[in-house]
């Protein structure tokens, strides 16, 4: 590198004696010939060692960034997989795919400019000797001016740094923002809060720009210097001259010129970039080391005792989630679990059942008591979380196939009849396309399969229908895992008969504990938690022994045989281990060039024609007051020597011409030079930022029209990609690499139109110079814009990968797979990594080429001029000659610049790919509902038939008229029957065939938002946001505080919330991890009573919830929504026994319709069969309770 450097300043000393050769010129002066062809030799030697080494040099250290970067991504995705719940507050999604996107960037770009810190200074120490032996203390003005720039520039490269933290706070927050709407796409589209989310993130937006656009003229500010500084030098340097009275030969102005043309590149343009980057490198390794130092868990290994017997053991256990809260989350909990044993865990939401859970997987720090825990932990979460893969690799989760065990263990789950595609199935991001009880079998199935010492189940059994989860009770988990501790969270009370012991929750307490014959017998009122769950003790099964399971009864099928592990099994290096499948299509790219249409876009977006012709003026005049400048200099020079020459042969004697003559339009020029440089960087820059937010804009606009179906298709990872990465280069890179091309190329031609008029037969060498720089440009981004496009494809998948993989990291922690998941994580990351070395190697080369190419012009022209010394004059050599010197340096960069700009328009075209997206139908028609419609709330179903995508199965067949005036429906059926598919047809999350009418209106023929603002629906899957609780409860501030008391209250949540430090300004945490699921649940449920519409729809929304709060909040729905019409889906047929009536749904058609009453009368009705399942006693008593309402009605 150093060696490098120095060739570079050799060059303008050589130039020197060349010119002086000429300047003396002397046919017959031999010997000076020959020395003037060694000195043009070594020039040549120069000008090529230079080309070589410079990219040697910038191949290796570009290398060794991209370690860089990729060892510190190694370390944060490491991490984020052991992140604690508290740190998980502080580092949201969007901020840990910043970090991956934008900030390991720096990396790249620092290392490639870090040893010009030191360069810069030392070059500038030589040339300054260097001009000093040339023409004495006058060159200590020029260097004056560089020295000021440089005090300059790196006071605004500590600007940078400040400016590029504040920037990234902002980036955070707003791909954060992104990030919520996407995963929550299905909640912001029911409630209509589109235009309200596009506000809140162009807010952010604009406040990100601001800070990129004033780091944006700084940067402008830097190139301006670059394009202009040289000039002002030379101009200072001349005018101290003459004013000192020197008169300075043909040789000496072309040395002096060479020589800053020389400092230029490192002074002007590299120094000020390595002040840039590092300060930068310096913010964004700030933010990754805060990342890194963020809390972790403690991970305990549980270890098997040497005896092979496997406990779980809590003793007087007390922990806090939020130390600062002062209220313990679990307190004073003491319970042994040993082998064949079934806890059963019960109690109210926010009762601290999933914590106790946590506790044992050592998610929970505890803050006295103690746990142990000898064995390996399987873990069913409530919230299934499945990766982006088939289902059988969701199963099998890095397990070896085994086909017996796995059929074994599929029929346990009741998965055998699943899906048409069988366990080949795709699953995408966020399990789309399975339904919650799908998901909830698929998960409960990946533990089994483990085959491990200790089961965790989070509530498995709410999310499917009654049916199932008896068989899931009675094969899984009496059988398949009898010989297991297993612990059972759940709201099912018609199982607690069969479990060993039952342990009774409440504010983190133990209220009760025992088994199911210590707890009084008559109407078993459990503490007055639960509600009545067996009206009379039934005699048919009672288990033998309080302390085992009962046992199996004959008809079932005997539980499979699995050996107890031994120690070795239960080492981390499980022999049956194998990699982890996971599929990611790899999403399309465009081919061949970027279009015409891009560029346009890109362009027009930022400003209107009249600014972009203003733009293409400045420049032309920018130009040509530089070009003239050089052409002034150099009749000067001849003017100079001339008189020299002549007036006194050889002489010694000077004669000192005029020196204002020259002067004047040299300073305007020089002036003019500086003014029109600066101008036109900034207004460039200005144009780029503005078209980029503008762009950012459209393209969230379109994704947020998109239907939900788009959502399913695309991993999160792919369109956040674009949302950072892409936006990112546009912000960032992109507006500099245009403005230094369009700089260059405009140098370049005008360095090309001096050449030809000075010297008319240089235009012989530059023609074929020119196809040869061509036709290797086009050779070269056939290549490279495609493995640019292939390097932005394959960075989705690392940003997929790590969305997944924080949303499931407590899963991975418990089955032990982080280990597994890192080497996904390297593998995408291995993939990314070949793109990106493939685009730096071909770069590369082709930079080779093209400075070998101006190598050999430069050799040329030194020779050529000597040769023909006879017809020039010195002014004209001395141009030409220092011109092809800069001629090597900004040709290859010119075109270098030209292929950068194309490949990173491909980020621009990735944004544009996304902006005339498929769209929903649109959301207001000029023909608007009248405001107070729906007024009776009427639905009816004309032969509607609904499939999420146009090649999907149907997932409603033929429904017919349905809602006759009964205001409280209850609607039923198997998993997969097709209920939830009831409520995105009624939304219209894509278009069902038939047709749907509302009061009287075909809602086919009004806008989405209109239909959709009349109805409220409270989601199965709850989404909340980062925030306070008022902001998820209202996000845009339409209701007053006490209305938000009044929804808190009517939902059964408003003690829990008055418990919080911050009662309704408490900061939930990302999608609301610091609430358990039931209380997430009910805060959903709060947000829609607040939106008091005529149609409410609840889909399985208390499902997480126990069974009194699910009547408490029936009570109070009733009342409030009394003269509304309520749909009521769930799987609990308790919810639904004393609704007006019953709608049965088996595999997308409707089976029955009627009362409740009625329906269990008939002896086959599916209703019939579907309470059956619930056992005799729970079966007697809602039929009871039908026979009650019945009777009421009547």
């Amino acid at each position: 590198f150093f060696f490098q450097e120095g060739t570079r300043i050799v060059q303008p000393v050589l130039l020197g004696k060349i010119i002086s050769y000429l300047e003396y010129y002397d046919p017959s002066d031999s010997a000076a010939f020959r020395e003037a062809l060694a000195y043009a030799a070594g020039l040549s030697a120069c000008v090529l060692t230079w080309a070589f080494l410079h990219h040697l040099y910038f191949y290796h250290i570009q290398r060794v960034g991209m370690r860089l970067r990729v060892a510190v991504c190694h370390m944060i995705y490491r991490k984020a997989l052991r992140l604690s719940n508290l740190a998980m507050r502080e580092a949201s999604t969007g901020q840990i795919v910043n970090l991956l996107s934008n900030d390991v960037n720096r990396f790249d770009q620092v290392t490639m400019f870090l040893h010009f810190l030191w360069v810069g200074p030392l070059q500038t120490v030589v040339v300054t000797a260097l001009l000093w032996m040339e023409v004495g203390i006058s060159c200590l003005a020029g260097m004056a001016v560089l020295i000021l720039l440089l005090l300059l520039q790196s006071c605004i490269g500590k600007s940078f740094s400040s400016r590029r933290s504040k920037t990234a706070a902002y980036t955070d927050d707003r791909i954060r923002s992104v990030s919520e709407v996407i995963t929550g796409i299905r909640t912001v589209k029911m409630y209509t809060w589109e235009k309200s989310f596009a506000d809140l993130i162009a807010r952010l937006r604009r406040k990100e720009i601001s800070k990129i656009l004033t780091s944006s003229y700084l940067r402008g500010l830097n190139l301006a210097s670059f394009f202009a500084l040289s000039k002002i030098m030379i101009f200072v340097t001349f005018f101290a001259n003459a004013l000192l009275g020197n008169v300075i030969t043909a040789s000496q102005v072309f040395v002096v010129v060479t020589l800053f043309e020389a400092l230029r590149l490192t002074g002007t343009l590299h120094l000020p970039m390595a002040v840039e980057k590092v300060s930068e490198a310096v913010v964004s390794i700030q933010r990754v080391k805060n990342f890194l130092l963020l809390e972790e868990t403690s991970q305990h290994n549980p270890q098997l005792p040497s005896d092979g017997e496997t406990i779980v053991q809590l003793q007087d256990f007390t922990a806090f989630w939020d130390k600062a809260s002062g209220i313990p989350t679990l307190q004073g909990l003491s319970f042994t679990v040993r082998p064949g044993e079934l806890l059963a865990v019960v109690g109210p939401v926010g009762a601290g059942k999933s914590s106790l859970l946590s506790a044992v997987l050592g998610e929970l720090p505890q803050s006295q008591g103690e746990v142990t825990v000898r064995g390996r932990i399987a873990y069913v979460p409530q919230q299934p979380w499945l990766f982006p893969g088939t289902v059988r690799s969701n199963i099998l989760f890095g397990k070896k196939y085994e086909k017996d065990r796995y059929e074994k263990v599929l029929k346990a789950c009741a998965l055998e009849e699943l899906l048409e595609a069988g366990d080949q199935t795709v699953v995408g991001d966020r399990g789309t396309p399975l339904s919650a009880g799908q998901k909830a079998r698929i998960s409960l199935a990946r533990a089994v399969y483990q085959d491990a010492d200790i089961y965790l189940l989070d509530d498995p059994l709410s999310a499917v229908d009654a049916g199932v989860s008896r068989h899931l009770f009675e094969q899984c988990i009496r059988q398949a895992l009898h010989e297991k501790i297993t612990i059972l969270v759940t709201h099912q009370l018609q199982y607690l008969k069969d479990a060993s012991q039952i342990l009774i929750l409440k504010d983190g307490k133990i209220m009760k504990k025992g088994t199911f014959a210590e707890f009084p017998k008559p109407g078993v009122d459990f503490e007055d938690i639960l509600l009545k769950t067996n009206e009379e003790a039934e005699p048919s099964r009672v288990p033998d022994s309080p302390t085992l399971r009962g046992q199996p009864s004959e008809s079932s099928v005997q539980p499979q045989e699995s050996p107890r592990p031994s120690l070795e099994d239960a080492a981390p290096e499980d022999q049956d281990t194998e990699t982890i499948q996971v599929t990611l299509s790899l999403e399309s790219r465009s081919e061949g060039k970027v279009d015409f249409k891009a560029y346009k876009d890109y362009f027009t977006a930022g400003a209107h024609w009249n600014i972009i012709i203003l733009l293409i003026l400045v420049n032309i005049a920018a130009q040509v007051s530089y070009v003239l400048q050089d052409w002034w200099l150099s009749s000067w020079a001849n003017e100079q020597s001339t008189l020299y020459a002549t007036a006194h042969g050889k002489g010694k004697e000077i004669l000192v011409p005029d020196p204002g003559w020259y002067f004047t339009p040299y300073s305007v020029l020089t002036a003019g030079t500086v003014l029109f440089g600066i101008s036109r960087s900034l207004l460039m820059f200005y144009i780029l930022v503005n078209s980029s937010q503008t762009l950012h804009k459209q393209m969230l606009e379109s994704v947020l029209r998109a239907p939900v179906l788009f959502f399913d298709r695309h991993p999160t990872g792919r369109i956040l990609n674009r949302f950072s990465k892409d936006t990112g280069h546009m912000d960032d890179l992109l507006p500099q690499i245009i403005q230094d091309f369009v700089q260059t190329f405009l140098l370049v031609m005008g360095v090309v139109g001096i050449m030809v008029v000075v010297i008319p037969w240089t235009a012989i060498l530059l023609i074929p110079l020119g196809i040869i720089f061509f036709v290797l440009r086009r050779y070269f981004l056939e290549t490279s814009r495609d493995v640019k496009r292939l390097e932005c494809a394959t960075r989705s998948p690392v940003f997929s990968h790590l969305a997944s993989s924080l949303q499931g990291r407590w899963t991975i922690r418990a089955f032990k797979a982080q280990q597994r998941f890192q080497e996904l994580f390297d593998t995408h990351q291995d993939l990314h990594s070949e793109a990106w070395f493939l685009f730096l190697t071909t770069s590369r080369w082709f930079a080779l080429c093209l400075d070998a190419v101006c190598a050999i012009f430069v050799i040329v022209v030194a020779f050529a001029s000597l040769f023909l010394a006879e017809t020039l004059n010195v002014g004209q050599v001395g141009l030409v000659l220092s011109l092809a010197l800069t001629f090597t340096v900004m040709v290859p960069r010119c075109v270098r610049q030209s292929a950068e700009a194309e490949t990173m328009m491909i980020s621009v075209e990735r944004v544009t790919e996304y902006l005339d997206l498929e769209k929903e139908a649109p959301w207001e028609y000029k023909h608007r509902p009248p405001p107070s419609w729906p007024q009776q709330g009427d639905i009816d179903f004309s032969n509607v038939s609904f499939r999420y995508s146009s090649d999907g199965p149907l997932v409603l067949k033929d429904l017919i008229p349905l809602i006759d005036l009964r205001k409280k429906v209850g609607i039923v059926g198997r998993t997969g029957a097709g209920k939830s598919s009831l409520v995105s047809a009624l939304f219209r999350l894509s278009r069902p065939k038939g047709e749907i009418w509302i009061d009287g209106i075909w809602t086919a023929t009004i806008g989405l938002h209109d239909l959709r603002k009349k109805m409220t629906v409270v989601p199965q899957e709850p989404v909340l946001f980062i925030g306070t609780m008022r902001k998820n409860l209202d996000p845009f501030n339409e209701h007053t505080d006490e209305e938000l008391w009044n929804a808190l209250e009517e939902v059964q949540l408003k003690e829990a919330v008055e418990g919080l430090p911050g009662r309704l300004n408490t900061e939930l945490a990302e999608s609301g991890s610091n609430l358990s699921a039931g209380q997430r649940q009910l805060v959903s449920f709060a947000r829609a009573i607040l939106r008091k519409n005529q149609i409410l729809i609840i889909d399985k929304a208390t499902s997480n919830v126990d069974t009194r709060t699910d009547e408490l909040i029936k009570k109070k729905v009733r009342e409030k929504f009394a003269q509304s019409i309520v749909l009521t889906i769930t799987n609990r047929l308790r919810t639904v026994i004393d609704s007006e009536s019953v709608m049965v749904l088996d595999s997308g058609r409707r089976v029955e319709f009627s009362r409740p009453y009625k329906l269990l009368q008939n002896r086959n009705s599916l209703f019939y069969k579907m309470v059956q399942h619930l056992g005799e006693a729970e079966a007697a008593a809602l039929t009871e309770t039908a026979t009650q309402v019945h009777m009421e009605r009547k």
